[in-house]
């Protein structure tokens, strides 16, 4: 399946460009929280701006901080642009979306909450669940805003969100049901999610180092990023391609990653079987490296089973956090960034990997041939999803 358009937004910067530039110059979109977090020492990967960005009039029921950032990925990279072609070719009620996410607009009704009188137990008159909380509610807010009429999901599968559905996306073009499909996640920072990780002690003090010796853990952050699916045939012209995709569920603990890593292995092995591919043809795999001990362990232990230490792994969270149920649609853009600019980001503030870790861990910026990244996404619960983004 093509990926004929695409556009990212993260504290990396907003559109493809931005992005780029900022793994090119190695600079990080982290910064310490604000003191209104509550979390000193933190660091997070906000959206500058969100605050200002206008949903359409007749969609402002949609308003909350996830879907102005929604809003804000499709106004950039001419990604709004290209789903109105696909339309006219196709027909809006032959083109789906596939959203992933994990918070939706959870911030709208924490903020919703904070607005009651003392006393009042009912939330406000003006809160609208169904268009701001609910997980349908950005499927929802992007087919209205696209004039789509084909089928449209969220997924909320944790962290694998995002990289799930271009899974299910592609799903729906294979089996006739689409003839395109927009494909992605959006998820933002909200006080449950930074809360809830601290809770579980899984925030890092400063910016999270992924891979490195001493790593301390997750850095949150938020991103909002699309692709279009298409086939081959409907888009022969475009550059990039998911070439693969694989998924299992190992249920190993609601929190905590297969020590051994065999869900991981079993979803990077499906996506390598699902396009055709043997480990030793992919040039780069993007890990899916939250910065715990125990998450960037596994995923040393499943990726060095697979491909030895022949093939460069790297995490970009570094420049813009875990953005969760984003995570995997965001990096699915790296990925294509590293193939079309032939880059291997080294992980940032990583002198000296972890030197237990048996994989080829990048810690500069690499350029190199890239015609196949390997990008991996994993959640709570034994979620592993995988994709391969590679030329067409």
């Amino acid at each position: 399946m093509t990926l004929s358009a695409l556009t990212a937004v993260s504290a990396m910067g907003v559109g493809l460009a931005a992005t780029r530039a900022a793994l090119q110059a190695r600079r990080s979109g982290l910064a310490p929280a604000a003191p209104e977090d509550g979390l000193p020492g933190t660091w997070i990967g906000r959206v500058a701006g969100l605050d200002t960005v206008m949903l359409p009039a007749p969609l402002a029921r949609f308003t909350c901080r996830n879907n102005r950032l929604a809003e804000l990925a499709l106004q950039s990279d001419g990604f709004a642009e290209a789903v109105q072609a696909a339309c006219e070719r196709h027909g809006a009620e032959r083109i789906g979306v596939v959203l992933g996410t994990s918070t939706s607009g959870i911030a709208e009704t924490e903020a919703t909450y904070r607005r009651r009188a003392a006393g009042e137990t009912a939330l406000p008159a003006d809160f609208d669940f169904a268009g701001t909380h609910d997980l349908f509610s950005l499927a929802r807010y992007v087919r209205a805003r696209l004039g789509l009429r084909g089928p449209a999901l969220t997924l909320s599968t944790a962290c694998t969100s995002g990289a799930r559905s271009f899974l299910e996306g592609a799903a729906l073009l294979r089996t006739g049901q689409c003839d395109a499909v927009v494909v992605g996640g959006v998820d933002t920072v909200c006080r449950m999610t930074l809360q809830g990780f601290n809770a579980l002690a899984l925030l890092a003090q400063g910016p999270t180092r992924p891979c490195a010796a001493d790593r301390g853990g997750i850095s949150i952050g938020e991103a909002g990023s699309f692709a279009l699916l298409q086939r081959v045939k409907d888009a022969p012209d475009a550059p990039l391609a998911l070439l693969g995709a694989g998924a299992s569920s190992d249920g190993h603990h609601m929190s905590s990653p297969h020590p051994e890593g065999l869900g991981a292995v079993a979803a990077m092995r499906a996506a390598l079987d699902s396009a055709g591919l043997a480990p030793e043809q992919i040039d780069y795999v993007n890990l899916h490296g939250t910065g715990t001990r125990a998450n960037d362990a596994m995923e040393d232990r499943a990726v060095s089973h697979l491909f030895g230490a022949a093939v460069p792994c790297s995490s970009t969270k570094g420049w813009s956090g875990h953005t969760l149920g984003a995570s995997g649609a965001l990096e699915a853009a790296i990925a294509a960034i590293c193939v079309e600019a032939g880059l291997v980001p080294g992980c940032l503030g990583v002198e000296t990997p972890d030197p237990e870790f048996r994989a080829d861990i990048a810690t500069a910026n690499r350029q190199a041939p890239v015609r196949r990244v390997l990008s991996n996404s994993f959640g709570f619960g034994g979620s592993n999803c995988s994709l391969i983004i590679g030329h067409a």
